[in-house]
């Protein structure tokens, strides 16, 4: 196995890892690896599996989570990387009709993810996907899970918080988040989701739901109902 680019840079400069130290690495994708160091080189290193652990600390849940861009880039930004520590799988930015930036800032995102994957020890590195319209995302079939949901401050009913317990079984842990339910959340911007939005995606088959009485800001939202849907 070897390690280069910036992920060489951090763990020689950064963690000042040497030969024979023994380290963690993951894919992204689920697999996570104990890796043996055996050579450092001027710009790569070189290590060998000692073994591995599929989907290491993730949840027998898969969230996607479908959010309105904020007005506010760094409530966005916040955002991303607290619903990445929470376990989501993946993010899609929407434009709303009550959306106001017209653009997104998907590789800004993507490295977002990337370091709050890591910090929080995670296999799995969220993808963000292209920012499409709230109308081109209900059209995605593949975007939408078996559970789905849509937070409308209207709906008289709340998000269940334990939406799904998995049976007991004897399958490993990965095992579980390998073959997850998969569960959709969509928030809207600040000024919420429009009676016509909510129409259209309960049409597709979402519940409107609320978390409660008070009205949350939209990131407060998304962080809230990932951690219900993922505790």
């Amino acid at each position: 196995m070897h390690i280069e680019g910036e992920e060489y840079a951090h763990l020689t400069h950064v963690m000042r890892r040497r030969e024979g130290d023994i380290i963690g690495i993951i894919d992204g994708q689920g697999m996570a690896y104990v890796v043996a160091i055996t050579a450092l080189e001027k710009r790569r290193a070189t290590g060998t599996i000692q073994s591995r652990h599929p989907f290491l600390h993730e949840h027998p849940v898969a969230v996607t989570l479908a959010a309105a861009i904020l007005k506010n880039p760094s409530r966005f930004d916040t955002m991303i990387e607290k619903v990445t520590e929470l376990g989501i799988r993946s993010f899609i930015p929407l434009f709303t009709e009550r959306t106001i930036p017209r653009h997104a800032r998907t590789d800004r995102w993507q490295k977002l993810a990337l370091a709050a994957a890591k910090q929080s020890g995670r296999s799995v590195i969220p993808h963000i996907l292209p920012a499409v319209t709230f109308e081109e995302f209900l059209g995605q079939a593949s975007s939408h899970g078996v559970r789905r949901w849509i937070l409308h401050e209207e709906a008289t009913e709340e998000l269940p918080r334990d939406p799904v317990k998995p049976e007991a079984t004897d399958e490993p842990h990965g095992a579980l988040a390998q073959n997850a339910e998969t569960h959709t959340l969509l928030i809207g911007p600040e000024g919420g989701f429009t009676d016509g939005e909510v129409a259209l995606a309960t049409a597709r088959g979402y519940r409107a739901v609320s978390l409660g009485t008070r009205r949350l800001r939209s990131e407060t939202a998304a962080i809230a109902a990932a951690a219900r849907v993922l505790s």
